[in-house]
């Protein structure tokens, strides 16, 4: 993806610096109000509240439920569903308006992305600023935009049927496409505004692209542990149970199921893939400490290994506390810094200049 966006350049096009600093600082706008989306959309999780609206009003869905009347039809939309049947049986209307209001503010939320992103780029195309590839950009991440919303309602619905929970895998899709989005947001925001560097060398920035894919390969396996719960189980580290590695590790058969639904695994691997990539950042880092030709590529380094190290704390503090929401939520939110930190360096090393020697 990052190949194919670089090839839609936007750093040459014809533009006013007044022009660029607006599109480009609008785009940082709209990343951040992803980024808080991300952070809703935890809790939501972590509360099981992801479920309490049981149907899709894409129109409609603004105004939430404003009588007696309206309440009682949403509440028997949810009576009907698995996790009512089989987790929430006998649930006061109370106890279901206290879940409400997260999945409620999580949707709403997406609505006033696609407002603070398609108004000021329906201004901003009126003026004649949005010009040569940047276009397809920005109607690509339009595109992307409203595909979020679609996978959301595909997620939610893998939870209305048999089952009281959503897919994971599901899940996963849903988070890897709002970090994809966040950081296409950002990238061309810094194609716009930042001063281009000269290009780092080709082994310095081969590095950088598997440190982004590594971080993002930890980000799926995280949803994965949110997915099914698994942070709740070893609630200790390194070991678990005891273990470096736990007797129920492959407890599964086939041997591939493992991965993928044992929860033992699923936390496992999200555990030790999180520390090897922190490996690879720090290494990252100590080579470009010498080797990157700029200084703004070493600060973007530097950021990215901070993150690194703050991520790492808060995951192990979330892991013993038992998934204590407010460290769940940093830990979310530091998981998408972190990625954006990523994105940065990433795009620092590819400049615009004369490739470096290897």
């Amino acid at each position: 993806m990052c190949a194919i966006w670089r090839r839609m350049t936007v750093a040459r096009i014809p533009l006013s610096h007044f022009a660029r600093a607006q599109i480009g600082g609008w785009l940082l706008i709209v990343a951040a109000f992803v980024g808080a989306m991300t952070v809703i959309g935890g809790i939501t999780r972590l509360t099981e509240s992801g479920l309490s609206m049981a149907e899709w009003r894409p129109l409609i869905g603004w105004i939430p439920p404003h009588n007696d009347i309206e309440w009682a039809r949403v509440f028997a939309l949810y009576q009907a569903t698995p996790e009512y049947r089989q987790i929430n049986a006998g649930m006061s209307l109370a106890e279901f308006q206290s879940i409400f209001w997260w999945e409620y503010i999580h949707r709403v939320w997406g609505r006033l992305i696609g407002i603070v992103y398609a108004a000021p780029l329906a201004y901003f195309w009126l003026k004649g600023w949005i010009v040569g590839p940047l276009r397809g950009r920005l109607l690509l991440l339009l595109a992307l935009g409203g595909l979020q919303g679609v996978i959301g309602w595909w997620m939610v619905k893998s939870g209305l049927v048999n089952r009281p929970d959503v897919s994971h895998y599901r899940l996963a899709v849903h988070l890897g496409m709002a970090f994809l989005i966040a950081g296409l947001l950002v990238w061309t925001a810094l194609d716009l505004i930042a001063r281009p560097m000269k290009r780092a060398a080709h082994g310095l920035r081969r590095h950088g692209q598997w440190a982004l894919a590594a971080v993002s390969l930890v980000v799926v396996l995280g949803a994965f542990v949110a997915g099914t719960n698994a942070g709740l189980i070893y609630n200790e580290f390194p070991y678990m149970g005891g273990r470096l590695i736990p007797a129920d590790l492959m407890a599964l058969s086939p041997w591939w199921h493992n991965p993928l639904e044992n929860l033992t695994t699923i936390q496992f691997q999200h555990r030790w893939a999180a520390m090897a990539t922190a490996v690879v950042i720090f290494w990252l880092w100590f080579e470009a400490w010498d080797r990157a030709p700029e200084r703004g590529q070493r600060i973007a380094v530097s950021w990215f290994a901070a993150t690194a190290l703050a991520q790492i704390a808060l995951g192990v503090a979330t892991l013993i506390a038992a998934v204590w929401i407010p460290l769940a939520a940093l830990h979310q939110a530091m998981a998408l810094l972190l990625f954006l930190g990523a994105v940065w360096t990433v795009w620092s090393f590819q400049g615009a200049g004369e490739a470096q020697t290897p």
